[in-house]
C-alpha cells in the first residue's frame, strides 16, 4: 500500500464536517457553538462528549478521548489510519486510488472486489433461504435447533445450507446475469480440467465471514452428514480458500458485530469455533470473536489491540483446548499489550456444550464472573506435568512456576501466590521470595521479560500521558492516539504557563510572532518541541487548523499532549495581561531553576572546602533571589 500524499489527506478532511460523521453513530445536540451527546467510548449517563465544528474536533471530558474525523472512526470503527481516509472519502464521494488502499481489509475498492462481494452476499443471501424455507434445508435446521440455535439466532448470523448440488451456485448466478469470469477467483468455485466449474461448498451449512464493514467475504462450511450422504471422505470444516476478499489472516469470525461491544468493554472473548461465538451471543456476550482455525496472526492481534484493553481466551476444557490456551497466552503475553485472563469450561466442555447442559444464564455468569489469571491458569497446567507425589517433581514444578511468577507484575499477586505456593508445599514464604528475586535477576541479564496477569506492560518514557508506543510508523499516518484515564503527577506553575500559552497559540497563531520578538523559548524540551512543530507547520499553511495538525504528529505522546492542551478550558479570547503573565512565569521558572542549580554548587562548594566559589556563589544567588522578587506576577 502506498502512502497517502499529505496533500490528499488534508483535501478529504477538509470537505468531510465531523459533525455530520459523528452523527451517524452518537446522537448529537447542540450546545452553545459545539455538540454533545453521551461518549461512543464509555459507559456514561449524562453526556460528556463534545464535538466542536469550528475544530473540526471531538474530545470527551470523561475518558480522555480527542481527535479529528480520522481519529474518531479509528476508535469507533477498530481501523487504521489509512482505512479511516479511505472511509472519509467514500463518505465524500472524493475518488481514492486503489494503491492507497489497505487491501484486505478496507473493503472493496475496484470493480471486480464490488462484483465479488455482490456474489459472496448473493450465495449468502441464496444459503439462507435454502436452510429456513426449503425441504432441502429441512434436516439441517432442526439439527440446529436441536444445537439450541433459534430461527432469531440463526438469521442474525445469517446461517445458511448448501443443497449436495453440484451447479447450484452456478445456476443461480447466471439467472442473475453475474459475469463468469469472477467465478474462478472467488473461491466459491472449484474449475475442473476442462474448464468447467463446481461448487466447493455442497451438503454442508455455511457460516457466512464478513469483513469488519458487515461484508460477505467467504465462507466456512460445516459438512451435515446425512443416511443418504455420510460423506466419510468429507472433512468436517472448509473454508474459502484465499482470495482477493479473503485473508484468513486478517479475518476474525464476528469482528464487525462484536466491535461495537468491544469498545464500550475494552474486552473481547476469544473462542475456538463459531458455535462457541455463537453459543455466547445468545448468552448475552456480544464480544466473542473466533480466529479462522488457526492460532491469532499479527494482523488480528492488531486490530484487536485497537479497541480493547483485556482479552478473555475462552477455549474448549477438554486437553486439546487446555494446550491451545497454553499456546494464546504464548502468543498474547509476548506479541501485544493485551492484559490476559482465562475461563475455563469445567468438565472437559466447549462453551457451546456448556450452554446446552446448563443454559445461557450460566454460561454468562462463568464468563463474566469465573475468570482467572494467566499464573492461576499455569499453576494447573504445569501441574498435569509432574507427578507432585514425586519429591523431585514437586522440586521442578515449583521451579517452573517461579519462573512463571517473574512476569507477573502485580506485588499483590505475587504475594498471593507466593504464600499460595509456600502453604502448599510446606515451605518458607522468604524461601520462596528469595528464589524469585534470584530468577528475576538472572532473567533481566538474559532480556525484558514479557508483562502479563497483573496488565499491561509498562512501557517506560510514556508515563506522563500513558500513551503506548505505537504500532508502526505510518509518518504523517500515525494511528489516533488517546489521552489516558489514570491519574497524573500535578504540573509545576511553569509546566501550566506552557501549555496554556501553546493552547492559545493553537486558537491565535499569529501570536507566534509576538513570541519570537521576545525571544521566547518553552522551559521543558517536549513543549519546545510541540512549538517547533506548530512553527513549521504554520509557517508552511499560512493558517492553523488543531485537525491537520494532529495528523503531522507521528509521536504518539506529542500528539497526547496536543489533544490534552487543545482541549484546556480557557475563556475564548486573550488578553494582553495574560499573555504578559504568562511569559512572566516562564521568567521566574529561570531564575529559580538557576537559583536552585547555584544552591546546589554552593552546597558542594561548601563540602569541599573551596570559600572562595561559596563567597562567589552566594552573591550570584542574592541578585537572582533579588531579581526574583521584582518579576511581577499576575
Amino acid at each position: 500500500m502506498a502512502r497517502i500524499p499529505q496533500q490528499l489527506i488534508d483535501e478529504i478532511r477538509g470537505k468531510a464536517n465531523i459533525v455530520d460523521v459523528v452523527g451517524q453513530y452518537v446522537q448529537l445536540k447542540k450546545a452553545g457553538k459545539n455538540y454533545s451527546g453521551l461518549c461512543p467510548f464509555h459507559n456514561e449517563k449524562t453526556p460528556s462528549f463534545s464535538v466542536a465544528e469550528d475544530k473540526q474536533f471531538f474530545h470527551c471530558f470523561g475518558c480522555g478521548k480527542s481527535g479529528n474525523v480520522f481519529g474518531f472512526l479509528q476508535e469507533i470503527e477498530g481501523i487504521s489510519f489509512p482505512e479511516a481516509v479511505a472511509k472519509v472519502a467514500d463518505l465524500e464521494n472524493i475518488p481514492l486510488a486503489a494503491e492507497y488502499r489497505e487491501s484486505g481489509t478496507a473493503g472493496p475498492v475496484n470493480s471486480k472486489q464490488r462484483q465479488l462481494v455482490a456474489l459472496h452476499e448473493k450465495a449468502q443471501e441464496v444459503y439462507h433461504h435454502m436452510l429456513m424455507n426449503t425441504a432441502v434445508g429441512e434436516q439441517a435446521l432442526e439439527y440446529l435447533h436441536g444445537r439450541g440455535l433459534t430461527d432469531e439466532l440463526i438469521a442474525e448470523f445469517g446461517i445458511g445450507f448448501a443443497p449436495n448440488q453440484r451447479q447450484f451456485l452456478e445456476q443461480i448466478f447466471k439467472n442473475e446475469q453475474f459475469e463468469q469470469a469472477l467465478y474462478t477467483g472467488s473461491g466459491l468455485f472449484i474449475v475442473r480440467d476442462d474448464g468447467s466449474v463446481a461448487d466447493r461448498f455442497y451438503q454442508r451449512i455455511m457460516f457466512p465471514i464478513r469483513d469488519p464493514q458487515g461484508k460477505t467475504i467467504g465462507f466456512s462450511g460445516r459438512f451435515f452428514k446425512t443416511e443418504a450422504f455420510p460423506g466419510e471422505d468429507q472433512p468436517k470444516y472448509l473454508n474459502s480458500p484465499e482470495t482477493e476478499l479473503f485473508n484468513k489472516r486478517n479475518v476474525l469470525f464476528n469482528f464487525d458485530k462484536a466491535r461495537s461491544t468491544i469498545r464500550k468493554e475494552s474486552t473481547v472473548y476469544l473462542f475456538e469455533g463459531f458455535m462457541d461465538v455463537i453459543a455466547a451471543w445468545h448468552s448475552g456476550i456480544k464480544n466473542g470473536i473466533a480466529s479462522m482455525g488457526t492460532s491469532l496472526t499479527q494482523q488480528q492481534i492488531a486490530a484487536v489491540e485497537r479497541m480493547a484493553e483485556t482479552i478473555v481466551v475462552c477455549y474448549d476444557g477438554d486437553n486439546a483446548g487446555i494446550e491451545a490456551t497454553q499456546r494464546a497466552i504464548t502468543l498474547l503475553t509476548e506479541n501485544s499489550r493485551l492484559k490476559v485472563d482465562i475461563v475455563r469450561i469445567p468438565d472437559g466442555l466447549d462453551p457451546d456444550e456448556y450452554v446446552q447442559k446448563f443454559d445461557a444464564d450460566a454460561f454468562a455468569q462463568l464468563a463474566r464472573h469465573g475468570r482467572e489469571t494467566v499464573f492461576s491458569f499455569q499453576l494447573d497446567y504445569y501441574r498435569r506435568q509432574y507427578n507432585l507425589a514425586n519429591e523431585n517433581d514437586q522440586l521442578l514444578y515449583i521451579e517452573t512456576v517461579l519462573k512463571e511468577l517473574t512476569k507477573v507484575d502485580s506485588l499483590i499477586q505475587q504475594d498471593h501466590y507466593l504464600t499460595q505456593l509456600a502453604n502448599e508445599f510446606h515451605l518458607q514464604r522468604e524461601t520462596l521470595q528469595q528464589q524469585l528475586r534470584t530468577l528475576k535477576l538472572q532473567q533481566k541479564s538474559s532480556g525484558p521479560i514479557p508483562a502479563y496477569a497483573g496488565g499491561p506492560a509498562d512501557f517506560s518514557g510514556f508515563e506522563d500521558y500513558g500513551a503506548p508506543p505505537p504500532e508502526s510508523d505510518f509518518g504523517s499516518e500515525a494511528s489516533q492516539a488517546v489521552m489516558p484515564t489514570g491519574p497524573r503527577r500535578p504540573l509545576t506553575q511553569g509546566e501550566r504557563a506552557e501549555q496554556q500559552l501553546l493552547h492559545r497559540l493553537f486558537g491565535e497563531p499569529r501570536l507566534v510572532y509576538r513570541l519570537k520578538q521576545e525571544n521566547a523559548d518553552f522551559l521543558h524540551e517536549d513543549y519546545q518541541e510541540i512549538y517547533r512543530l506548530f512553527q513549521d507547520f504554520y509557517e508552511s499553511k499560512g493558517e492553523f487548523e488543531i485537525a491537520a495538525f494532529l495528523d503531522r504528529l507521528a509521536d504518539p505522546e506529542i500528539k497526547n499532549k496536543v489533544i490534552h492542551i487543545a482541549t484546556l478550558s480557557m475563556p475564548e479570547d486573550s488578553t494582553e495581561q495574560e499573555i504578559r503573565a504568562l511569559l512572566q512565569v516562564f521568567r521566574k521558572t529561570r531564575l529559580a531553576d538557576e537559583i536552585n542549580e547555584k544552591v546546589i554548587r554552593q552546597q558542594e562548594a561548601g563540602r569541599a572546602g573551596n570559600t572562595q566559589l561559596e563567597l562567589e556563589l552566594a552573591v550570584e544567588i542574592i541578585n537572582l533571589r533579588k531579581q526574583l522578587k521584582q518579576t511581577d506576577i499576575f
